[in-house]
């Protein structure tokens, strides 16, 4: 099924002018102004109109405030004459009417300068924590019954280049990937992990129960030994859904798509592949090649079983594992997501309208409406099927009706989930991460905090990159030790001591958008990365914070 996920808010001001705009790290000019703001203040004066493409005028007495995570980031104010470097940190505030990203925001303050008070840095942002998934393609089949700065130096003017050194090119991190999870691992086929979860203990427990009450009737010269047949024929089930999902596994590496893992689970398995086929066609074949599966397995089940003496154990097994691997089939091949033939109901309409969105929305009530028939109707199926049995009505009426609750349930959430994934992937493409740097200024290293906050200030940038005497970058002052140190102590206090080592996993680059930009900052979790150009030349500073705002704002808008 599809699954989708997220959290937080982006700062607004994404609404991108059609103005040029300058680059995030170029300097801006001092203030002239009777007054100057701090990285709280906030002012209505706008800045002037911009003389020439990607160039904007110097303001008139006041910084120009940055656009914000998401405006164009492109509006930079124009370099300073005098030639001086003009650093920052995350202080600024977003423009005036848009929310102040949380865990981020800054406090008010005036800007510092000799004998005045240094601004306040930025406030303490949430905890390092790993940026939101990006979405995965998951099916899933019911196990038990469905299957980055060009700046100045004090001197000459130089651009500064980022190291790449062992990445896949200017700013992009390496590609590695942490394990992904889920329970015990049992074996790498075609190199996908697959992973049982606890949840499946629970289900061969139940299935060795059910299946040993059948044997006893059947073969009950077998005693207690038949608890010990059935516990094979658990496993055995679950073989078969694992060759169900590894249909689904090779058809997807066939198409190069990504493939996280396979989870076996209480009611079945999923295949979690992380993009979306490309055509109608592809996906068609990505979801019906699971179904057909499950059919020649129970044709090689059917045909094991013709030689075999139906009343042994063999032939019970093999009965058994034919029928359930033809419910299976026939289960999954119904026209509703998140089962593989809501996912070809959705190539389908797709082919026909040429939306995937539209495919989408379809496959989706389509399955809800399944999720109501399977709950009212599996009960009354079973039961007309089963009224010799009057003694056991009872007990086999509340199993059936819990039995279908929980498969209607599966059903009806992966629907709305199937609903929410194929909304986030219209709207991934809006997270990019030009548009979501932060300005940048670079210190050296024995700049004092007051001092880079004061060259932030007046700026209007909101981040600090530590360089060495070649204006190359070395480390990132982080806004959550910036908070921590007082305002007494601050023109004491060197920005190295506060900063965070630059690593090929913390440089990402600028041209990075939607699931490419998701994948890149999970692979290499931190509070702020490192913007680079395809040249190396610095960006300027993305926050994980400000992605998150914007992953969850572009979530928020109606489709």
């Amino acid at each position: 099924m599809d699954v989708s996920g997220g959290s937080g808010q982006p700062r607004s001001g994404n609404d991108e002018s059609a103005e040029p705009r300058a680059h995030p790290t170029d300097p801006a000019a001092d203030p002239t102004g009777p007054a100057e703001r701090g990285p709280g203040e906030t002012s209505d004066e706008t800045p002037a109109a911009p003389d020439e493409p990607g160039r904007a005028t110097a303001p008139t007495g006041k910084p120009a405030p940055d656009t914000g995570a998401e405006g164009d980031p492109d509006a930079r104010s124009k370099p300073p004459s005098d030639g001086r470097p003009t650093p920052a940190p995350s202080g600024t505030p977003a423009p005036s009417g848009s929310p102040a990203p949380s865990g981020t925001s800054e406090p008010s303050g005036s800007p510092a300068s000799p004998g005045t008070s240094e601004p306040p840095g930025p406030q303490e942002p949430a905890e390092p924590r790993e940026p939101a998934a990006a979405p995965r393609h998951a099916a899933h089949h019911a196990g038990t019954g469905t299957g980055t700065p060009r700046h100045r130096t004090d001197t000459p003017r130089h651009r500064t280049e980022a190291h790449t050194d062992g990445t896949g090119g200017p700013g992009r991190p390496p590609q590695r990937r942490p394990e992904p999870g889920g329970g015990l691992l049992m074996g790498r086929p075609f190199g996908v992990p697959v992973y049982v979860a606890p949840s499946w203990f629970l289900v061969a427990i139940l299935i060795t129960w059910v299946f040993g009450g059948q044997l006893d009737r059947v073969l009950p010269e077998l005693g207690a030994a038949r608890y010990l047949v059935s516990l094979f024929f658990a496993i055995a089930f679950y073989a078969s859904v694992l060759v169900h999902e590894l249909a689904h596994t090779v058809a997807a590496l066939r198409f190069k798509l990504p493939v996280r893992r396979i989870q076996l689970q209480f009611f079945g398995g999923v295949s979690e592949i992380e993009k979306e086929a490309e055509t109608p066609g592809r996906e068609f074949v990505l979801a019906f090649v699971g179904p057909l599966l499950s059919l020649v397995l129970s044709g090689v089940f059917y045909a094991a079983l013709l030689p075999v003496e139906p009343d042994s154990v063999p032939g019970v097994l093999l009965a058994g594992l034919m029928v359930s691997n033809l419910i299976v089939a026939a289960f999954n091949l119904l026209p509703g997501l998140p089962l593989d033939g809501g996912r070809m109901l959705r190539a389908v309409v797709w082919k026909l309208t040429g939306k995937p969105m539209s495919g989408t929305i379809a496959a989706a009530w389509v399955g809800r409406a399944l999720a109501i028939a399977v709950l009212i109707g599996l009960p009354l199926l079973t039961q007309s099927l089963g009224s010799d049995a009057a003694d056991d009505v009872g007990m086999d009426t509340v199993m059936d009706a819990l039995l279908a609750a929980i498969l209607a349930a599966i059903i009806w959430t992966g629907a709305g989930n199937s609903l929410r994934m194929a909304r986030l992937r219209e709207h991934l493409p809006e997270l990019r991460a030009r548009a979501l740097t932060r300005r940048a200024v670079p210190v050296q290293a024995d700049t004092p905090l007051s001092e880079a906050l004061r060259r932030a200030n007046a700026s209007g940038a909101r981040a600090l990159v530590v360089v060495d005497a070649d204006g190359t970058p070395a480390s990132l002052v982080r806004e959550a030790a910036i908070v921590g140190v007082p305002e007494h102590r601050r023109p004491w206090v060197p920005v190295s001591t506060l900063a965070q080592d630059l690593t090929d996993g913390m440089r990402v680059s600028a041209e990075l958008s939607g699931e490419e930009l998701l994948d890149a900052l999970r692979a290499n979790p931190a509070t702020e990365y490192l913007v680079v150009e395809e040249t190396g030349e610095i960006y300027g500073v993305l926050s994980a914070a400000d992605v998150e705002r914007a992953f969850v704002k572009a979530m928020a808008r109606p489709s």
